[in-house]
């Protein structure tokens, strides 16, 4: 009787993967990415484009609106290359793998959406939005002001607190026609609405680390659907 034959899952992250990303901080030159891309696409490229795909039915459960699509362009793993257009940093890579679930209704990383950042003792997920336009960010604003207690609820959330903390720049002062001492004027300075939940290296290349991921996206789903319903987008 022959025996069946067991098809093992594609490669995720490795302690190779941080070997890469530490020398590539190093040698951040064209020259040197060339000789070594394909070690790129080894260690670093083709473990997260299995990572988004191993990802899709935990995403597919939090929304049908979010976006898990594991391809080398376009998809959910951002780009390596740096834009150096209007930065004084001119090295050409990120030392960072950035992958981002983002809502079908946005098109950049400022729309909805979950995020994976893998760097060397840098580690983290988050959740929220970053940077929005002005209307969106707006809409946010206008909808805590409105019902304020729902807000607290959402951001004091003993699952999401647990795990996320809001992060991001604030503005310094109150936002125009907004009074200074507002109850909520933390809140209603911020330039993002993310909230970010570190991750040790270790459990990046664990066999873990899709559950782990999974579970701390569903800790802030309350959060993203908190944004979403605010900007007027389904979640």
């Amino acid at each position: 009787m022959a025996k069946k034959s067991v098809t093992s899952r594609p490669e995720l992250f490795t302690k190779k993967t941080f070997v890469f990303l530490r020398e590539l901080e190093k040698n951040n030159t064209r020259e040197w990415f060339t000789e070594n891309k394909s070690r790129y696409e080894a260690e670093v490229l083709f473990p997260a484009i299995a990572f988004v795909s191993q990802m899709q039915p935990g995403i597919a459960k939090l929304s049908k609106y979010l976006l898990a699509e594991p391809k080398r362009m376009g998809g959910s793993i951002m780009r390596i290359y740096r834009d150096t257009r209007f930065s004084k940093d001119k090295t050409p890579y990120k030392t960072n793998v950035g992958i981002h679930f983002r809502h079908s209704m946005g098109g950049d990383v400022h729309a909805p959406g979950y995020y994976v950042h893998i760097e060397p003792n840098q580690c983290f997920v988050a959740a929220g939005m970053w940077r929005p336009p002005a209307e969106p960010l707006a809409a946010i604003r206008q909808s805590i002001m409105d019902e304020p207690s729902v807000w607290r609820k959402c951001k004091n959330n003993s699952r999401f607190t647990k795990r996320f903390t809001l992060d991001g720049e604030s503005l310094k002062t109150a936002p125009r026609g907004i009074a200074t001492d507002h109850p909520e004027i933390v809140d209603l300075r911020r330039k993002s609405y993310a909230a970010v939940a570190k991750i040790d290296d270790n459990v990046v290349v664990s066999e873990a680390f899709v559950e782990v991921v999974v579970a701390a996206f569903a800790d802030a789903r309350p959060f993203m659907k908190y944004l979403c319903d605010a900007i007027g987008q389904p979640f």
